[in-house]
């Protein structure tokens, strides 16, 4: 399992914080703010963010590491078929020229392909149930808003 970086924002932060990229997954964590009277319904649009977040952190970490490593197979088969060792003379990593990468690109790709489908079919629903729950919030927010207008005339 891969680890989420340790980027932390300044404790009295009252906005939502993005930290640098993780080395594994490559997607940069965000830090959500959490305000002291969060309603049910922010909470809820929060933790969905949230979950969202942690579910591509989880598989893009998990894709990238058996990229590397199908990748790194790929280059060391096409090299002892070749008859050529792991490292040059010089000690640098013997490589494969673009043209051979480009069948272990397609390969991948193509056996990856169903498992990405329904990574971004996920992606998207979710997408849509957050900006859903955006609007709701936003509709609440003005709500409230109008609320405490109508209590100060009234007052």
């Amino acid at each position: 399992m891969a680890q989420v970086s340790r980027f932390c924002p300044p404790r009295k932060s009252c906005h939502d914080w993005i930290g640098p990229p993780d080395k594994h997954s490559n997607l940069q964590p965000v830090h959500f703010y959490i305000p002291e009277n969060e309603s049910s319904l922010e909470q809820k649009l929060r933790e969905l963010r949230q979950e969202t977040q942690e579910r591509n952190q989880q598989f893009w970490a998990n894709q990238n590491l058996t990229f590397l490593k199908e990748k790194e197979e790929f280059i060391d088969s096409r090299l002892k078929a070749k008859g050529l060792e792991l490292r040059a003379e010089s000690g640098q990593k013997a490589t494969l020229n673009a043209e051979e990468m480009a069948d272990f690109y397609k390969e991948f790709l193509s056996k990856n392909f169903r498992k990405h489908m329904y990574c971004n079919r996920d992606w998207y629903k979710r997408n849509l149930a957050i900006t859903f729950f955006m609007g709701k919030v936003a509709l609440e927010r003005i709500w409230k808003k109008l609320r405490l207008k109508q209590k100060k005339t009234s007052n």
